[in-house]
């Protein structure tokens, strides 16, 4: 039924005949001529039909955007002049012998390359949504890392093993969702938050190396880091060392970038903890931000204000700000929103100085 993709259609074809499938992106008529950019997972290939068929050149006039389609045509180069270098068939068309209406279409609601779709928009119409070019990057992507994350797994001696749905509810981080069960009244199945006990019986079992790229369920608010549904990539070791776990999976994800996107990660940076803490108060900086905490404490011993006097003074107490480039063009409105924003980190408010000019010392 087809012999290549429309989107691998490329020079290496020329002078053959192939048979596509896929969808009517477009159609143009050119007065004569009409071109069809044919599109499946793999891209866009542009079809061009003439007069001189005339049967399969009425069928053409008929078609309109997605359309699903089969043509069978012969590969030619592009005139000179059209190529189209952002596209695998760029320097070439296919000449459409024949065509075959698979399935007709409705008008669609959205242009498939429409880039400006609200989401109640591609929910109502996700078949149509999937058949973006945007998402169908993004499933491909998803494909690709899963793929090379277990090719990187598998060469460890890693095994992949599945792991029971239907389970018993265990003390968790979040609400289980619950399964009714029709055979013992009353009683209800958990859906896994992590197949946490099942590995850990692995380990026990001797299956020293595990992993499983499974479903999670847990029932809690939404955010944007927090969904009802979600995959993960699990995994499980037994015998190795703080450090072997971290180069070992170091590894994976440098892998995975390599072979899935094309990118070259450098070696990870390594930060103790206690100088995370000591530099940034948190555990998991964000090394673009340029900010690192200015050690105060010697200057505020003996200042007459005890919030600042007293933790200096303190065994193990400590007195630190944050200097802020171009700190000083902040409006009070803007310092006012800071100090909301950290009361909800827990601070009782936020204490702040501008310098104005360094040279007068104000």
């Amino acid at each position: 039924m087809r012999t290549t993709y429309a989107g691998l259609v490329s020079e290496k074809l020329l002078g053959q005949t192939v048979t596509l499938t896929g969808w009517a992106h477009r159609r143009r008529d050119h007065g004569g001529v009409i071109f069809i950019d044919l599109r499946d997972r793999e891209g866009l290939v542009q079809v061009v039909f003439d007069p001189d068929r005339a049967e399969t050149f009425a069928t053409a006039e008929g078609v309109r955007n997605e359309f699903c389609l089969q043509i069978t045509g012969l590969v030619r180069a592009r005139p000179a002049g059209t190529e189209n270098a952002t596209l695998t068939s760029g320097k070439v068309e296919v000449l459409g012998q024949e065509l075959v209406v698979l399935n007709p279409s409705v008008t669609p609601p959205f242009q498939i390359d429409d880039e400006n779709l609200s989401e109640t928009t591609r929910l109502t119409h996700r078949v149509l949504d999937l058949r973006r070019p945007y998402m169908q990057k993004n499933l491909m992507l998803r494909y690709r890392v899963a793929m090379e994350a277990r090719k990187f797994l598998d060469e460890h001696g890693f095994v992949d093993i599945e792991t029971p749905m239907l389970t018993k509810s265990t003390p968790e981080g979040a609400r289980d969702y619950l399964v009714p069960s029709r055979v013992h009244d009353g009683h209800f199945f958990a859906l896994p938050q992590s197949p946490q006990l099942f590995k850990q019986l692995l380990m026990v079992a001797g299956f020293d190396r595990y992993y499983q790229i499974t479903k999670c369920f847990r029932d809690e608010d939404l955010r944007a880091d927090r969904q009802p549904e979600f995959t993960q990539i699990d995994i499980e070791t037994s015998f190795l060392t703080e450090e072997e776990i971290r180069t070992m999976f170091e590894g994976m994800i440098r892998s995975t970038f390599q072979h899935a996107i094309g990118v070259e990660l450098k070696a990870f940076p390594v930060m103790k903890y206690v100088d995370a803490m000591h530099r940034f108060g948190s555990d998991k900086p964000d090394l673009r931000v340029k900010l690192e905490f200015t050690e105060l404490t010697d200057v505020m011993r003996d200042v007459d204000f005890k919030v600042f006097s007293t933790p200096a003074v303190m065994p193990g107490g400590r007195v630190v700000a944050l200097r802020v480039p171009g700190g000083a063009e902040m409006s009070r409105g803007e310092i006012d929103a800071y100090t909301e924003f950290v009361k909800i980190y827990g601070a009782k408010g936020l204490a702040w100085i501008k310098v104005n000019e360094v040279s007068k010392g104000r």
